[in-house]
């Protein structure tokens, strides 16, 4: 609701007070900014409000405020100003002007001497304009030759220096060469790895610990290793640790683009150990789609979304060695797809509930397997491994192990 800026039926502040309750949505309709400050500047004078009580000038402020839309500090400035000097009005913008010193013949030119020195500095353009004029006596450059450095730079941003300059500066983009863009192929082949990074939590802008999540494409060995944080110092430990718990030997690491991967200290990790580096391809989500879906149904489930501090990374890691990762290779069924192609050479995956295997059952399926285990591993080695423990009481000892875990860590939070 708006109304015009007459409200000279108003002389009390009882009648304000009323009014006040009747028009709770009421504006003033002003015709500019100096119209309403001279109103405000009557208002104030007529509720004589420098002699009022506190609660009545709470009144008339309030009814201001309201009126006009002004905040509660800009009409303390007003109320201010007409105790010091009895009077509400706009101030004038004054802002200071100088004379025009540089031409934009000067400017055309400056761009000129700019564009044919390919944009070299400063300082050096300077001693180019001075030595023109004083040099060289070419008159065009008189007062060019007092042009400080400071101040060239502000003629450059002048919109009649850039429309006559040839040096158009551009980002650079960054060129990551490391790693091949590519979906890599298994052929199912053991030692075909996928890796993604999992965060457990922030609480109060602390970082919880980290995992870092290995799954092979052919056989979905699964192994976790927990660190502190996602850095070279942790990674390349990490790293280390993983490769070690694979029975077969890595020949490709495969990750999204994030830059804890893409970058040259695991890059030379990997080349040490002749490991190929593959990163996702743009718009094609399911490259990393392995790793990234057992985070969910297997990281998360055992682990939960909590915020853990990262001080307990080596005891969550001791964990994952001793139970979980035992447990998802040996004792964890999984499901393994057929695929089958359509008319249109669609490839549709089919599940079947004969197609689940824990991964060291579809290990020891691959043709010639031994060849890709490393030393130490032996098909005789992992069916022993195997037949250790059943699947339920290995699920039964992980279930155990980390509410041991939990409450550890809840005992010495």
């Amino acid at each position: 609701m708006t109304i015009d800026m007459e409200d000279d039926n108003l002389i009390t502040v009882a009648q304000l007070k009323e009014f006040a309750k009747l028009t709770n949505s009421a504006k003033f309709k002003s015709k500019d900014k100096k119209e309403t400050y001279e109103w405000v500047d009557k208002t104030l004078g007529k509720f004589r409000y420098r002699t009022e009580t506190k609660k009545n000038k709470g009144i008339v402020k309030k009814y201001i405020i309201n009126m006009t839309g002004y905040s509660e500090g800009a009409v303390d400035k007003m109320i201010s100003r007409k105790k010091q000097i009895g009077k509400v009005f706009l101030k004038e913008r004054t802002q200071n002007t100088f004379e025009t010193f540089y031409t934009r013949e000067d400017i055309v030119l400056l761009a000129e001497v700019v564009n044919v020195y390919r944009g070299q500095n400063g300082t050096a353009i300077k001693k180019v304009l001075c030595e023109m004029s004083e040099v060289y006596g070419d008159s065009k450059f008189e007062r060019l030759s007092r042009l400080s450095v400071s101040h060239l730079y502000n003629l450059k941003k002048k919109e009649i220096y850039k429309t006559h300059s040839l040096i158009l500066t551009k980002t650079n983009p960054t060129s990551v060469n490391i790693g091949e863009r590519m979906k890599p192929e298994s052929d199912g082949k053991p030692g075909y790895l996928r890796v993604d990074s999992v965060h457990q939590g922030d609480l109060e802008k602390q970082k919880g610990v980290y995992y870092v999540h290995f799954v092979d494409e052919a056989t979905q060995w699964d192994i976790v290793v927990c660190v502190e944080r996602i850095s070279e110092y942790f990674l390349e430990r990490a790293l280390d640790e993983a490769f070690k718990q694979f029975p077969f030997g890595v020949i490709n690491f495969h990750s999204d683009n994030g830059s804890e991967y893409i970058n040259k200290a695991v890059s030379a990790i990997l080349q040490k150990a002749y490991i190929k580096q593959t990163k996702s391809r743009n718009r094609h989500s399911n490259d990393n789609a392995l790793v990234e879906g057992k985070n969910s149904a297997t990281l998360r489930k055992q682990m939960g979304h909590a915020h853990i501090p990262q001080k307990y990374a080596p005891l969550i890691n001791k964990f994952c060695f001793k139970h979980l990762n035992p447990f998802l290779n040996f004792h964890r069924p999984c499901a393994f797809a057929t695929n089958r192609v359509d008319k249109k050479g669609k490839v549709k995956k089919i599940y079947k509930s004969d197609d689940y295997q824990t991964p060291v059952d579809k290990l020891l399926t691959i043709p010639e397997v031994e060849k890709y285990l490393k030393n130490g591993a032996t098909m005789e080695t992992l069916k022993q491994m195997k037949l250790e423990k059943s699947h339920f009481d290995s699920a039964k000892e992980v279930s155990k192990a980390r509410i041991k875990l939990f409450t550890e860590i809840r005992a010495k939070n």
